[in-house]
């Protein structure tokens, strides 16, 4: 069971009674602010600096997860966030509590999605002195927060609280955080927390410049090879709806990025998939030949437009993004649309009076489908290919099921063969691409959507660096299923080096690795060892019915790599699809 205040009958508090809750202390005061902010689920690892707080979640509705480690209560927070569209809330001590959640929190940095962190410190008097489990919580985090909070007054402590939940879910999300020095959150207070709200200065903008708008509605009627490139920010904006009325509307090709992913069906006939390095050939010869691109809601990273030269060469650029800091930083824009990307694609609509004349575009990039399929071979005298698991577990489970990821090759056959039709239904590291999001992440997941089956692919390589929040899935018995893709190697690692590095492979493969499937055994999960394709289907099934967390140990092909592949900072167009082929660019 997870850690909750256990209330009898005789004195249950209602929601009203908790919303009239007076918060006597500083702590008190903090998770009054969270409550106030509809928080209901937060994960977290306790520790001295932080106990005050903690002690004040005793008497809170809030249910918090212990996580076996920080940076997994902040994945797992992250993932919260992805799935209920609200920030995710972590807690860790100060110190190495503080310092273990910094890689989550650049995590949730690099992919805008919201997250507040919370953060004992060490007393007032005792900070810049070297004190026991001090560290200077907000220098470091600052460069990866959206904004952060020294909560030195106990008056104020509460609404820096809200005012950092409030900030983390408005404009483009991303993390924030308060740091709460012990003697603040124990200090005695008279002064109520007030309602989550970000500041006066804070404006992000909503409708894009009404004759930049008429501009690019020209531009795109009169495209004949347009195509609109949706990325997570069309999830965070919920904008989904509108893109994909927008494009069917005018019979627009869609591609998407990898956080784009679902906001598109992949089964609709507009799709092309997924562009960049591990992109579909479809979706990058469509970026390559078009003359107008819609983006919705991306940053346009290196791993999307490979060259910024080559990019997308003839294409007069039309960018909806709501942050001023993402336009021209990477490609340049035609026409900038600086907004919230749901009003900004109702404001396009509206300036629109015919759709593109595209037809022969449409049948071009149908041509390219046939010529570049997401394909594999299956030699029956080779070990389990990696793709065929992946797309028979999309066969078999729930239409709506949420899929995380760790970091490496099995993240790309996991983007790659599984369709895609809905957002928020894909949960991995796509900017920062941390190794070992995978497990914590699904804690997360299955927290914000309890009755969605989750699944969880994975590489050996990211399991062994946060299995042990194993431990929190078995202890909290949550039904995740999660699938091992076991090449005994960091598998992207090794690939690059086949491929750049004269197959020198240094440090990237393993002489040994746990039978995986008898080490969730030991932890308490369902543990499955799948090496025959013959077993596939009857496996996936078994570990889908254990009503719980369950395992796949499935020792996959070492010498299976992703393809398509264009190299880092490569032309788009110009894509392999076999290592003889990458050697030759």
């Amino acid at each position: 069971m997870s850690e909750r205040t256990t209330i009898t009958d005789a004195d249950e508090a209602t929601d009203e009674d908790e919303s009239h809750r007076t918060a006597t202390t500083g702590a008190e005061s903090v998770v009054i602010a969270l409550e106030k902010a509809g928080v209901e689920k937060a994960f977290g690892v306790q520790g001295g600096a932080i106990m005050p707080v903690y002690d004040a979640l005793y008497d809170s509705s809030i249910e918090h997860f212990t996580m076996a480690h920080e940076q997994g209560a902040a994945h797992a927070a992250d993932a919260y966030g992805i799935v209920s569209g609200e920030p995710g809330v972590a807690f860790a001590t100060s110190g190495p509590g503080a310092t273990n959640l910094v890689t989550g929190i650049a995590d949730a940095s690099m992919d805008s999605d919201p997250l507040i962190a919370l953060t004992g410190q060490v007393a007032t008097d005792f900070v810049g002195n070297d004190a026991f489990q001090e560290t200077d919580t907000v220098g470091i985090t600052q460069p990866v927060t959206k904004n952060n909070y020294f909560a030195g007054d106990v008056e104020t402590v509460g609404d820096d609280v809200g005012e950092a939940f409030a900030l983390a879910e408005a404009g483009r999300q991303g993390p924030t955080l308060v740091d709460l020095p012990k003697d603040t959150t124990k200090a005695d207070l008279d002064v109520q927390p007030g309602e989550a709200e970000t500041p006066d200065t804070y404006n992000p903008p909503e409708k894009a410049d009404e004759v930049v708008v008429e501009a690019a509605a020209e531009a795109l009627q009169a495209a004949e090879k347009p195509v609109i490139l949706s990325g997570g920010g069309v999830i965070k904006g919920e904008a989904t709806d509108e893109l994909r009325a927008f494009a069917r509307t005018y019979d627009i090709p869609v591609i998407t990025t990898m956080p784009g992913l679902g906001t598109f069906p992949e089964t609709d006939d507009l799709s092309l998939g997924m562009a960049g390095m591990h992109g579909t050939g479809t979706a990058n010869m469509a970026i390559t030949n078009c003359d107008v691109l819609l983006g919705v809601g991306t940053r346009f990273d290196d791993r999307l437009t490979g060259g910024v030269e080559t990019f997308a060469p003839d294409a007069e650029v039309i960018h909806a993004e709501i942050d001023p800091a993402e336009i021209n930083k990477n490609i340049e824009a035609d026409y900038p649309l600086l907004g919230d990307a749901e009003r900004v694609l109702e404001q396009l609509d509206d300036a629109m009076t015919a759709a593109p004349d595209a037809e022969t575009w449409r049948e071009q990039c149908d041509t390219w489908k046939a010529e570049y399929p997401l394909d594999y071979e299956m030699p029956e005298d080779e070990p389990l290919k990696p793709q065929y698991i992946v797309e028979r577990f999309d066969e078999l489970a729930d239409d709506d099921a949420i899929i995380t990821t760790g970091v490496g090759q099995h993240q790309m056959w996991a983007a790659q063969f599984w369709t895609y039709t809905e957002p928020r239904t894909w949960v991995s590291s796509n900017g920062l691409g941390t190794m070992g999001y995978g497990v914590p992440s699904a804690i997360g997941a299955k927290t914000a959507a309890p009755d969605t089956e989750v699944i969880t692919f994975d590489g050996d390589g990211s399991f062994l660096m946060t299995m042990q929040e194993l431990s929190v899935a078995v202890r909290e018995n949550l039904d995740i299923t999660y699938v091992i893709l076991n090449n005994e190697a960091i598998g992207m690692v090794r690939q690059w080096q086949d491929g750049f590095y004269e197959g020198r492979r240094m440090a990237s493969e393993y002489q040994w690795v746990p039978e995986f499937d008898m080490l969730a055994e030991a932890f308490g999960a369902r543990g499955f060892r799948l090496e025959e394709y013959d077993e596939v289907d009857d496996v996936i099934e078994a570990a889908r019915a254990y009503d719980g967390p369950a395992v796949i140990d499935a020792i996959i092909d070492p010498g299976e790599d992703v393809y398509p592949m264009v190299p880092s900072g490569g032309d788009n167009g110009l894509f392999a699809l076999s290592n003889e082929q990458l050697n030759n660019l």
